[in-house]
């Protein structure tokens, strides 16, 4: 039986600025995407380890996107928008406008990316005082953190940026004060890379202990004393401006954003499960680890109370699930070491003409040729003798050391297409092994995961994902939606239009599961062996380097 009136779909906007570009979706009440678009955005590096980006060029992208996913649908059904970002640095002055984070006093030029490693002097002497901050990011804080580059830009830029700087704004929070005019921050954020707690609030002393006294002085006016948890609505919706640029209607709501990794883990962590035959039904949601690969791999543990995981982010309370503890594991380069592995490789013309040819992406083309090539073998079993150490951009867990180089052993005088299939197989199992090893960590300290749910550009890659279920053992799930961080992103504005009662009533709503990718069991023998080689690796690195010291 029909009801007389017909309801209308509600929608909902979710917008992802990533490290290379802004996405934005068209998301449904069932977290269906309806419609998505994508704008590629700058990267400035004017020096080795200098990664810089343009707030006016985020926004400007955001606009773009924006109006093409709504294109052509009724307004009134326009519900509400949340935001995700890297967790970069946006520096303004006091009138808003940005401010240079660089020598050539490009005002463009006014965010620090979240990858940019020149804080490196500033971050050992913050990691030097001990303070207790530092026990909620794994006892060693991150150059990729926001106190080292807040630092790094009093003693570097003091007269042109530090005393100048109106706002300090992790680029999440830029985006819902360019939205709404308020300059509240969500707890996602400032807990996660500004050691902020959601009980203590900001801890003086260690602001004045590592030479940021400044900051106290002003009551946090910088960088933020109005806190919002995820999902809370931000003052009064859309202004009428930015209303008009993103092709919305004014004064609906706008979510307290969270940071990208987070936001995918939203969108993929609390979905139902029923009837897949998985190890985390009717378990917990603590029993779940949410991963999401892009450029950088996160790995998101839940917990009722905090475990405190050596080299491993947090806990943190509330920064994703409301009342539940986070642990974030991460490898600083995944999505971007396989590209640099496959581009920097002699016969990648060659790959790039293949793959043309044949309308593949050169991934698909190298997994068919590693199926060519792997005879009676399972594919994974070719690298026997190849092995690879990915951290070529640092290790951020559990290792927590930047000084760790990447390494590959077993290289021949072999240059063709084989070889390529081949070091990119060997870099994939390398991820996946720095996976088991991030995992194995949080479970020695008291998590307890049984199941991997992957979402973002990796999980696309059908190798990726086998790979992670062999190496770890546990079966993956993969999301219904392959955007799974823009329906988290898109599950912050549904919280925010007062439609659902809570995160977690719209995470099982929003979130749906699709393809489960269960272990090979019967190859466990071989990647047992493999991760002894992995931790093999890293140990005669630190011999080498034992050996090479006072040179």
């Amino acid at each position: 039986m029909y009801s007389k009136k017909q309801t209308l779909v509600k929608y909902y906007v979710g917008i992802d600025v990533g490290s290379a570009s802004v996405r934005a979706a068209l998301v449904d009440e069932f977290g269906t995407v309806v419609a998505h678009a994508e704008q590629p955005i700058q990267i400035w590096e004017p020096q080795p380890d200098h990664y810089e980006q343009s707030s006016a060029d985020i926004w400007a992208a955001c606009c773009t996107v924006t109006k093409k996913v709504v294109c052509g649908i009724d307004a009134s059904q326009i519900r509400g928008v949340g935001f995700d970002a890297t967790c970069s640095l946006v520096v303004v002055d006091k009138q808003f406008q940005p401010l240079a984070v660089n020598s050539e006093g490009q005002n463009y030029r006014n965010v620090i990316m979240w990858m940019d490693h020149r804080a490196v002097s500033q971050v050992d002497r913050i990691n030097a005082t001990k303070h207790r901050v530092l026990s909620y990011v794994g006892g060693v804080m991150s150059v990729e953190m926001q106190p080292p580059k807040l630092l790094w830009i009093k003693e570097n830029l003091q007269e042109s940026c530090w005393e100048k700087a109106g706002y300090f704004f992790d680029l999440p929070d830029f985006l819902s004060w360019k939205a709404t005019g308020v300059t509240a921050r969500s707890l996602c954020t400032l807990v996660c890379k500004w050691t902020y707690t959601s009980d203590g609030g900001w801890d003086d002393s260690f602001w004045n202990i590592i030479g940021l006294e400044d900051l106290v002085k002003d009551k946090y006016e910088k960088i933020g004393n109005h806190v919002l948890s995820p999902g809370e609505s931000v003052g009064k919706g859309l202004t009428p401006e930015a209303a008009k640029d993103l092709g919305l209607p004014e004064g609906i709501a706008v979510a307290a954003s969270l940071i990208d990794a987070h936001a995918g883990g939203l969108g993929v962590i609390g979905a139902d499960v029923k009837g897949h035959n998985l190890p985390c039904e009717n378990q917990p949601i603590t029993s779940r680890v949410a991963m999401i690969c892009g450029t950088s791999s996160c790995h998101m543990g839940v917990s009722e109370t905090p475990i405190f995981v050596p080299g491993v982010w947090g806990p943190y309370f509330s920064a994703m699930v409301p009342g539940l503890w986070l642990n974030e594991g991460g490898q600083s380069a995944t999505g971007k070491l396989i590209e640099h592995v496959v581009r920097g490789h002699v016969v990648f013309p060659e790959l790039q003409s293949k793959a043309a040819a044949r309308a593949q992406s050169i991934y698909t083309y190298l997994n068919s040729h590693l199926d060519l090539i792997k005879k009676s073998l399972p594919v994974g079993f070719l690298t026997v003798d190849l092995h690879v150490w990915p951290d070529f951009h640092g290790n951020r867990s559990p290792l927590t050391d930047l000084t760790l180089k990447g390494m590959v052993v077993g290289l021949t005088l072999s240059r063709g297409l084989d070889e390529l299939a081949l070091i990119y197989l060997a870099t994939i199992q390398a991820i996946a092994l720095g996976t088991r090893h991030i995992l194995e960590t949080m479970q020695a300290a008291g998590h307890h995961l049984n199941t991997l749910f992957l979402c973002g550009g990796l999980s696309k890659n059908p190798l990726f994902v086998q790979m992670h279920a062999d190496i770890t053992g546990k079966p993956v799930v993969l999301s219904k939606e392959v955007e799974s961080v823009l329906v988290g992103a898109a599950i912050l504005g549904a919280c925010a239009s007062g439609d659902f009662a809570s995160i977690q009533e719209a995470m099982a709503k929003m979130g749906k599961i699709g393809r489960v990718v269960q272990p090979n069991h019967e190859h466990k023998r071989f990647y047992d062996k493999k991760y002894e080689v992995f931790l093999k690796l890293v140990e005669h690195q630190r011999e080498y380097r034992a050996i090479m010291k006072g040179f």
